[in-house]
């Protein structure tokens, strides 16, 4: 299967990008999956000219093709001004408007502060909802004080095992192939 983790961090290093390889990681713990990430910093320059021209450019579209045929999405977005980056909310602005229909996504987001925890709720999640995706339930938010606390690596590993059981299911494989999707959540409650 194919995972494509979507990161909007700007810095290098990005606590974006490190809390997005630690949600990968962990989703490939749970299920075996081909991981392609998509950093939108080195697509700002393209996806402003395809607002612009109309027309997206080679590592543009390239990403969103990427992103269109993955089996499953992780996204995540440092907090600005109490919402998703700017750059974030473009990028998916630009895509296809069928491309995530169906397509189960794990949100996330980092911040300076616990203060904008919220932002899954108010922002990330109505935005792929409107897009048709399926939204994992549990999403994931890292503040400065969350890394190396208490808590992270475990919210980490439940939003990793709640994709990991949506994206058999999105692929079309055949019912008898896959444990029923209410077994599997019980399953990671345990």
């Amino acid at each position: 299967m194919k995972l494509v983790v979507v990161s909007a961090g700007l810095s290098v290093p990005s606590s974006t990008r490190l809390l997005a390889d630690r949600l990968a990681a962990a989703v490939d713990r749970h299920t075996p999956v081909d991981v392609q990430v998509v950093e939108l910093r080195d697509l700002a320059v393209e996806i402003a000219h395809n607002f612009t021209n109309g027309f997206a450019g080679r590592a543009l579209a390239a990403a969103q093709d990427a992103v269109a045929g993955a089996d499953g999405l992780i996204v995540v977005t440092p907090v600005f001004s109490a919402s998703y980056s700017g750059l974030f909310k473009s990028f998916f602005d630009v895509l296809d408007k069928d491309a995530l229909a169906g397509k189960p996504v794990l949100i996330a987001a980092t911040g300076g502060t616990g203060r904008h925890s919220l932002v899954l709720e108010h922002a990330l999640r109505p935005l792929f909802a409107y897009l048709r995706a399926v939204v994992v339930p549990t999403g994931v938010y890292a503040a400065s004080e969350d890394w190396g606390a208490e808590g992270l690596a475990e919210r980490i590993e439940r939003a990793a095992g709640e994709l990991a059981v949506l994206m058999p299911l999105a692929t079309g494989r055949d019912e008898a192939d896959v444990v029923p999707f209410a077994e599997q959540l019980a399953a990671l409650r345990r």
